[in-house]
């Protein structure tokens, strides 16, 4: 039988949800009948909006997915302007303050704190800027992602952006393709480190060439089923076809209206296309695909030009992630800033949007490591654009642990977490700057905080790995981290070991000190990196070398698991919490 899930999708799905919001909307919050929300706030998410955790009755997140994570000029201010005016909340923030926008791992931007009476005039401001929420959650293509400087790489082998761009236009909006049977994420790669990160998508297309026709042609070898979540990671599958830039988007069409037909609508856990592949193997997936979904013949694969994949590598020395300043083919550059966790401020972002307008384009660059880069910037400007005051918390040459730091959302919004991520994650970061070395030849170290099993964080990609649960400590309940090692992409990707579980959260940080002391005592010499020295090693030998442990971090956020419904609560009783609130500030009752 179908899910309730595909039963509401069927009723009303698709563009036709835009009226019920606006109806909503002019109604007001108290409208949504308490009996149907779990189906509206269902149907929301095709348009980027997610209710918020039980107990913020009145908000939600809205999640905005550019193509490639590119904002036009002036799009990155549009963004801010609307963060500083509808995006604040009934509390402070206790790192962040009020008011601000994350920045996802896959090239979108979310403000929280949205009420439903704003939406309508949300959509126009943004609509009038070029930029929309349609289809950045639900059941349909997300925002495509690729390399951050896609058209403005030095070290591509074929630019990306125009494939990307013809995927976003037939596909988002497109009534055959706008009904899935679960999100449908899609990574187009043309770049010589991988940024696109296709391992961990459910459709890939990668650099490649081939000979056709006697002549050798640039395209994309196509690799389908990758993903993270939840316990069952997997990485894309090769399916042996390779496509021209003019064929790819009828077939990667093809690929969706497979998902479409023959995907499993009847267990969401299994709707995902990485278990389809699973359970027919890429060569019968191949077949189908051939037979009933694509008119011409199919190419089979073209050399794969992947073999120089840097990007989140876990290499000794790496820094392959765009943070710095690079050079342009037009003579140009391009600066990477780093956003610790991902998180700017609305007053920030719209600093980061003048200085964006006075020393470049305008452009601004989204990445898949939570990260921003302002483009075209030519050679005169640079110095003027490092010593914007912007430049000293958005740094474009940070501390390893301050780079390599990526967070969730966490149980501060989140209804599926577990733990407090992106506020822990900073002080886990700032902590480990002040009282940990890393070890000699080791210029990147990537730490990523879950809070849950769904992976928004990426946890089994990085060096250090961290995914919320919960333990007793002294006997009481605490927040605590299961502790992985050695994931990464680049040219041998693997997914981290999960070697110790449910380490309280306070001596996560001794964990991680110990480890690293440890790695290099042990390690053969300076050029072994992290991953390496990792898959020498089996799950027994290295739990013993992450010995837990207090020290002189602290942690504000140990005893919340969940019992309140914002995090920042000094008691854990539902009165002593900000409570959710109309537009008008008006607080509603915590069951409403």
């Amino acid at each position: 039988m179908p899910t309730d899930v595909e039963q509401w999708k069927s009723e009303l799905y698709g563009t036709d949800i835009r009226e019920h919001i606006e109806r909503f909307a002019e109604t007001g919050w108290d409208s949504i009948p308490e009996d149907e929300r779990d189906a509206w706030f269902e149907r929301f998410k095709w348009y980027g909006l997610y209710h918020q955790r039980a107990g913020q009755e009145s908000y939600f997140m809205m999640r905005i997915g550019p193509p490639n994570g590119v904002l036009e000029p002036g799009q990155f201010r549009t963004v801010a302007e609307i963060a500083k005016e509808y995006s604040t909340g009934p509390a402070e923030n206790p790192e962040f303050g009020n008011g601000w926008l994350d920045v996802t791992t896959r090239q979108a931007i979310q403000l929280h704190w949205i009420n439903i009476e704003d939406v309508p005039a949300i959509f126009d401001e943004l609509e009038a800027a070029g930029l929309t929420t349609m289809q950045a959650c639900g059941d349909s293509w997300r925002n495509i992602v690729g390399c951050p400087v896609a058209g403005k790489d030095e070290h591509e082998h074929v630019d990306a952006l125009p494939t990307i761009h013809e995927l976003n236009d037939r596909f988002k909006g497109n009534a055959e393709h706008s009904n899935l049977p679960r999100k449908w994420k899609v990574s187009v790669t043309g770049c010589r480190e991988g940024c696109g990160q296709g391992d961990i998508n459910d459709l890939a297309l990668e650099p490649a060439t081939k000979e056709i026709d006697g002549e050798d042609r640039e395209g994309f070898n196509v690799r389908v089923g990758g993903g993270l979540a939840r316990n069952e990671p997997r990485f894309a599958r090769d399916i042996d076809v390779f496509v021209t830039p003019e064929q790819a988007a009828d077939v990667s069409g093809g690929i969706s209206a497979l998902f479409r037909e023959y995907g499993d609508r009847e267990n969401r856990y299994n709707a995902r296309i990485k278990f389809l592949v699973d359970e027919w193997g890429p060569e019968k997936l191949r077949d189908v695909l051939q037979e009933e979904f694509v008119e011409f013949e199919l190419h089979t694969a073209g050399e794969d030009l992947r073999s120089e994949y840097s990007y989140n590598a876990g290499e000794a020395a790496g820094k392959h992630d765009h943070v710095g300043v690079h050079g342009q083919p037009d003579g140009n550059n391009y600066v990477g800033l780093n956003v610790l966790v991902g998180r700017i401020g609305a007053d920030d972002a719209l600093d980061i949007a003048d200085a964006a307008d006075e020393h470049g384009s305008g452009e601004v660059r989204l990445t898949q490591r939570q990260n921003i880069i302002l483009t075209d910037v030519p050679d005169e400007r640079v110095d003027d654009l490092l010593a914007e005051p912007a430049l000293d918390h958005y740094s474009p040459d940070p501390h390893p642990f301050m780079r390599g730091s990526i967070a969730c959302t966490g149980t501060e919004f989140c209804s599926l977490s577990i733990v407090e991520t992106k506020n822990r994650q900073v002080r886990y970061a700032r902590w480990l700057k002040e009282n940990v070395a890393l070890p000699a030849g080791v210029e990147d170290f990537h730490i990523h905080l879950s809070g849950c099993t769904a992976s928004c964080a990426q946890p089994q990609i990085a060096d250090i790995s961290l995914r919320g649960m919960k333990t007793r400590k002294d006997g009481e309940p605490v927040e605590a981290l299961d502790i992985g090692l050695g994931g990464g992409l680049g040219e041998e990707p693997q997914f981290a070991s999960w070697v110790t579980e449910r380490v309280p959260a306070d001596e996560v940080p001794g964990a991680i000190r110990n480890l690293l002391a440890n790695f290099e005592d042990q390690r053969e010499d300076e050029s072994q990196s992290f991953r390496e020295f990792v898959a020498a090693r089996d799950d027994e030998e290295l739990a013993a070398l992450v010995e837990p442990e207090e020290t002189s971090y602290d942690d504000p956020f140990m005893h919340n698991t969940k019992r309140t419904w914002y995090p920042y609560a000094e008691e854990d009783s539902l009165d002593d919490s900000p409570a959710p609130a109309s537009p008008d500030g008006t607080p509603l009752s915590a069951d409403d």
